[in-house]
């Protein structure tokens, strides 16, 4: 009701059948709002990266909520995912199988032969080896999400050879490089409860409670959510790398190229080679798992007196990994064209 001024009073009534969007309006802000930082996945994630590295205090203050925002992420790529996708990918065990012994068995096998015909037998070679050892990235859902390719075989994937990292690893880095990797068994199955068990269950909820239709309604601005959960993932494992790089700039530069020759030779050469047999698509994914991959698991393992040069390694190897979508999108599109 208003008073004759035109006042509303605070008594005031809505007429029948005309409801308020008042309370509507904060929810749909932030929905458009959201739906920003998915139309431009690529550059931000670019750009927090070095970000992360000039901001030295943000990446600090964001190193303990590293773990927390993959298990955040994963729980957004989840909402985005068809389970009738995922069981058809799980009905084809052969072609899983085969990808995840290209990424543990082939993978490294083929780095450490590389990195001793360019002569990289110190801590940067063992890095790339070690990293090409290592299982799919846990975010490659999100990562293949943004650029077009196939979320569904690339979480399947990346479960699957964190489930199996503890057989492949040790052996690898210990007869390849010399390094005993104790990974234990139930300590990583704990860890991957954390990060992929845990959102698995929040998702089905969520998807329960919400219903189907209203998430694919609701797509974008997940998406923008993952992207930003990403942006934050990115300040914490640049942590460090700032004072390192004052201090060795040279060795940095080398480290970053060194990555990047590890993640796109990695991922070209599997996108090629697979590619006869899997398709365009399937294999652009497979090559982007095996260019992406969870570096951080072998902080957790490496020995004491393990050369921090490796350790350093680790972290400069995100800086391809989240430039691959800005870089790589356009020519994703043009080669699933072709």
């Amino acid at each position: 009701m208003r008073s004759e001024d035109g006042v509303r009073t605070p008594w005031h009534i809505e007429p029948r059948g005309q409801t308020s969007n008042r309370r509507g309006r904060p929810t749909l802000s932030l929905l458009r709002l959201l739906e920003w930082p998915a139309r431009h996945g690529g550059p931000l994630l670019a750009a927090s990266i070095f970000a992360g590295i000039a901001v030295a205090p943000l990446a600090a203050a964001l190193r303990d909520v590293v773990t927390p925002a993959v298990a955040v992420l994963m729980t957004l790529v989840l909402l985005r995912i068809e389970p009738a996708q995922v069981m058809a990918w799980l009905r084809r065990p052969r072609v899983v199988a085969f990808l995840s012994a290209w990424l543990l068995l082939a993978c490294p096998l083929i780095a450490f032969a590389a990195t001793r015909a360019l002569g990289m037998d110190g801590p940067l070679g063992a890095g790339v080896v070690l990293v090409a050892a290592s299982c799919a990235v846990t975010s490659a859902p999100a990562f293949a999400r943004l650029v077009g390719l196939d979320a569904e075989v690339s979480l399947v994937v990346a479960v699957v050879t964190t489930a199996l990292l503890p057989f492949t690893a040790p052996p690898l880095a210990l007869g390849l490089l010399g390094l005993d990797l104790a990974i234990s068994v139930p300590g990583l199955m704990l860890r991957l409860l954390l990060i992929v068990g845990l959102p698995a269950l929040v998702a089905l909820l969520v998807r329960r409670i919400a219903g189907a239709a209203r998430l694919e309604r609701a797509a974008r601005p997940i998406d923008g959510a993952a992207v930003l959960t990403l942006v934050v993932f990115a300040f914490g494992v640049m942590d460090g790398v700032q004072a390192r790089l004052l201090l060795d700039p040279l060795w940095v530069l080398g480290g970053i190229a060194a990555a990047f020759g590890g993640n796109l030779g990695l991922n070209a050469l599997t996108a090629a080679a697979l590619a006869p047999a899997l398709g365009a698509r399937a294999a652009l994914t497979a090559g982007l798992l095996a260019g992406n991959r969870n570096q951080a698991v072998f902080l957790a393992v490496l020995p004491a007196g393990a050369d921090p040069d490796i350790l350093m390694f680790f972290a400069l190897g995100q800086i391809p990994m989240f430039l691959s979508p800005f870089l790589l999108k356009p020519a994703y599109r043009r080669l699933l064209r072709g």
